[in-house]
C-alpha cells in the first residue's frame, strides 16, 4: 500500500483514514510517530511524566484536528512538533532542563557500569550546554541535531525563514562548542 512513498506522504494517509474512521490508521500513525515526539518533549522538559503529558496532549489534538486535515498543509510530524513546542512553552515559560538524576531515561542493559556512568556524564553535559543558549538556538539546535529535522521543517515549526535556522543553528553549534570546552572530563576527551 506504501511502496515507493515518503514517510511525511505516509503520515498523510494515515491521519486522513483516521479522519474516515480508520482506528488502526491511528494506531499505526501513533506508533510512527510517538517516540520522536515523545523524546522532543522530554529533552525540552526534562522530566518524563511532564514529556507524557504533552505528548498525550499533543496527541490528542491532533485525533481532535484529524477530520479537518488537509493534504498539502503541514506535515503531520511538524504539525505534532509545533503542538508539542508550543505546550511546552505554555508548562514552563523558560524550559529548565533539570537534574537527570530525577528522571533518568531508559539504559542499555547491553552496556556496562562504565559505560553507563560515562553516557550519563556526556548527556548531563549536553543538556547542562543546551540549557545556557538563548531559548530559539537552543530550540534550533535540538530540531536539527537530535530530532533529525530539516531546516525548511524547522523553519515551518518556528515560523522562521530557512535562512534564520540555519543562522540560529550556526550560533547555536559555535556556542554549544565554547561550553562544552568546560566540559572536557565529562565527555571523555581528559588528556594523560
Amino acid at each position: 500500500m506504501f511502496n515507493g512513498s515518503t514517510e511525511k506522504e505516509i503520515d498523510c494517509v494515515l491521519i486522513l483514514a483516521f479522519a474516515n474512521g480508520d482506528r488502526k490508521a491511528a494506531q499505526q500513525l501513533t506508533e510512527r510517530l510517538m517516540p520522536k515526539i515523545h523524546a522532543h518533549a522530554y529533552y525540552r522538559l526534562g522530566n518524563i511524566a511532564d514529556a507524557e503529558d504533552v505528548t498525550q496532549e499533543a496527541f490528542l489534538r491532533l485525533w481532535q484536528f484529524a477530520p479537518r486535515w488537509e493534504q498539502g498543509n503541514a506535515h503531520v510530524s511538524t504539525w505534532l512538533y509545533r503542538v508539542v513546542s508550543n505546550l511546552c512553552k505554555d508548562r514552563y515559560r523558560r524550559p529548565k532542563l533539570e537534574d537527570l538524576i530525577v528522571a533518568k531515561e531508559p539504559t542499555d542493559e547491553t552496556q556496562s557500569p562504565a559505560d553507563k556512568i560515562d553516557d550519563h556524564y556526556r548527556q548531563k553535559a549536553l543538556y547542562d550546554a543546551m540549557s545556557l543558549l538563548p531559548e530559539n538556538q537552543r530550540l534550533a539546535v535540538q530540531f536539527r541535531h537530535i530530532d533529525e529535522l530539516t531546516n525548511p521543517e524547522i523553519a515551518e515549526i518556528m515560523g522562521l525563514s530557512v535562512e534564520a535556522v540555519e543562522s540560529l543553528t550556526a550560533r547555536g553549534k559555535r556556542k554549544l562548542i565554547e561550553v562544552l570546552a568546560s566540559y572536557k572530563t565529562e565527555l571523555g576527551y581528559t588528556h594523560g
